[in-house]
């Protein structure tokens, strides 16, 4: 769920001595990165949490009595995601069944350190989950800053079918349970300082597999752009809402896996071919690079064909000569 990494957990910027430019009565704690202000914790915390409500509100994400599936990882976005749907959800009558839902992928020194610190947040321990807890809705972390880097992504890429749906706040609505962002407009640097603020316990470490990602050239680029100019992250976003995709594109269709019968755009769900290849001794699997703009599963099927077919071939030789 976190594609982002704030590294060790440093104070923010401090604004000095100036007064806050909103209450003006108490000094200033931190510059906000979205809109440049000047202003203090107590003013930073209103108006970061009035920015999701209107957000929630204005979007229709949820109605009384739903019940909501928080997908967490134990790292600051989906921590700050529970915390602050829990403050809104008692401070404005949301009237939301709230569950926090982990899924422990198995890496080892990290998803195993993150899900403790999941259990001391206290969570209960994502669609197989959900269904399991029969819940309406499923709400990620994903932020303003991992929404502008798949904006970019798609369209370095050449995706173009995915592009016009990267940027919905609510996917998944003709499916069975619909995920939604409520940190759609959230900048990642607000997130941290939100988290550094109200003292929250949130895991830190970065992925094992996340160095070399193609998804941190992206990440860099943007942050570069938003050092310049910082509405670049949203005006980035806006970009990709406002895309006119040609009629003729073809959009990946949504259909279900042949193996497990969950949602897939693909013949096998990508929880199915990372199992396989886990199974078949490929655990790459699914997650390395493969031909095809999207590298999708046929793909993988096709390199996991190869693979069998050169280890077979290798057995084969073995029988052959001494090694």
């Amino acid at each position: 769920m976190d594609s982002a990494v704030d590294g060790p957990r440093q104070p923010p910027a401090r604004a000095g001595s100036r007064l806050c430019t909103r209450c003006g009565e108490r000094k200033a704690a931190l510059k906000r990165p979205k809109t440049l202000e000047q202003i203090c914790r107590e003013c930073f915390y209103v108006v970061f949490e009035d920015e999701i409500h209107q957000t929630i509100v204005d979007n229709n994400l949820f109605k009384p009595g739903d019940r909501v599936a928080i997908g967490a990882s134990g790292g600051k976005d989906s921590t700050v995601l529970a915390y602050v749907l829990s403050e809104l959800n008692r401070c404005h009558k949301y009237c939301l069944d709230l569950f926090l839902l982990s899924v422990d992928e198995g890496i080892t020194g990290y998803r195993d350190d993150s899900l403790e610190t999941v259990k001391r947040n206290e969570i209960q321990a994502l669609d197989r989950g959900a269904a399991l807890l029969k819940v309406d809705k499923i709400v990620t972390g994903h932020n303003a800053d991992d929404i502008a880097e798949t904006v970019l992504l798609n369209i370095l890429r050449g995706d173009i079918a995915r592009l016009s749906r990267c940027t919905f706040i609510t996917t998944g609505e003709d499916g069975p349970i619909p995920r939604c962002k409520p940190f759609k407009y959230t900048y990642e640097k607000e997130i941290v300082m939100y988290a550094y603020f109200k003292k929250l316990d949130y895991f830190s470490t970065e992925c094992i597999y996340s160095p070399n990602a193609y998804r941190g050239f992206a990440r860099e680029f943007i942050k570069d752009l938003e050092r310049m100019r910082p509405r670049a992250i949203l005006d980035i976003i806006k970009s990709g809402e406002n895309f006119r995709i040609s009629t003729t594109t073809r959009m990946p269709e949504q259909g279900t896996c042949e193996r497990c019968g969950y949602i897939s755009s693909q013949k096998l769900c990508k929880a199915c071919v990372l199992l396989d290849g886990l199974n078949r001794g490929l655990p790459k699997l699914g997650i390395g690079r493969t031909k095809g703009i999207a590298g999708g599963d046929g793909d993988c099927e096709q390199q996991a064909t190869r693979s069998e077919r050169n280890r077979s071939s290798l057995q084969g030789k073995r029988g052959n000569f001494d090694f």
